[in-house]
């Protein structure tokens, strides 16, 4: 699907750098934001942090001591 994108004058600069710093087009990194926004990965994250913050409770407590 085709769309348009309005970005600031600042939103297009920093895309612009980034996209010549990773040596890829700005639509390259766009679309790559684009999917780790919509990617189920925080969800993931939570979840493993949720699975030591259980699993390891006891060494975390000595840990902060």
């Amino acid at each position: 699907m085709a769309m348009n994108l309005r970005l600031t004058d600042d939103e297009t600069d920093a895309l612009r750098r980034r996209a010549e710093q990773e040596g890829r087009s700005m639509q390259e990194v766009a679309r790559a934001a684009i999917g780790e926004y919509v990617s189920d990965r925080p969800a993931r994250l939570r979840a493993a942090i949720d699975r030591v913050r259980t699993e390891d409770a006891e060494l975390l407590a000595r840990l902060a001591r």
